[in-house]
């Protein structure tokens, strides 16, 4: 078994018998997820570690989503749960590149590609995506090749 789904199995204990019901219930949604990823498709298969990361970005995603969402229709309650839920989901994730890191990759992928203005965003988002990988938003890193590729 992954580290990292061992880990959140014991810290679903953890925060059971703290009775930390945000906690638990966030944990459970990512197990449930990891679990149901691992069902998909023809044979029941072992998650690795990264694959779990990419799952619980999936799920961090969703979270930012719904809060924004329910900001934008005055359910603050309802946001701030989301938040909560992120936040927790924010422990097992990798820490995220900084603003200037995530410039500087652009950058030489920008170089080596020889990428020229913003019809080759694909080219260049393509070979970014690898390096950030859970650690960089996608919506973070196509707004950083956009400014670059425009020259702003």
């Amino acid at each position: 078994m992954a580290p990292l789904k061992e880990r959140l199995r014991s810290d679903l204990t953890t925060a059971m018998k703290a009775r930390d019901q945000v906690r638990v219930a966030t944990i459970r949604m990512a197990l449930s997820a990891i679990n149901t990823e691992e069902v998909a498709g023809d044979a029941h298969r072992e998650l690795s570690d990264d694959e779990v990361v990419t799952v619980l970005g999936r799920e961090q995603k969703k979270r930012r989503e719904s809060a924004e969402a329910f900001d934008g229709a005055g359910r603050t309650e309802l946001a701030e749960r989301e938040r909560a839920e992120q936040a927790v989901l924010d422990d097992y994730l990798p820490t995220q590149i900084s603003d200037e890191d995530l410039a500087t990759i652009v950058e030489a992928v920008i170089s080596e590609t020889g990428a020229a203005g913003p019809k080759q965003m694909g080219v260049v988002m393509k070979a970014v995506q690898p390096q950030v990988a859970g650690r960089a938003d996608g919506r973070r890193v196509s707004a950083e090749v956009k400014r670059q590729l425009s020259g702003s």
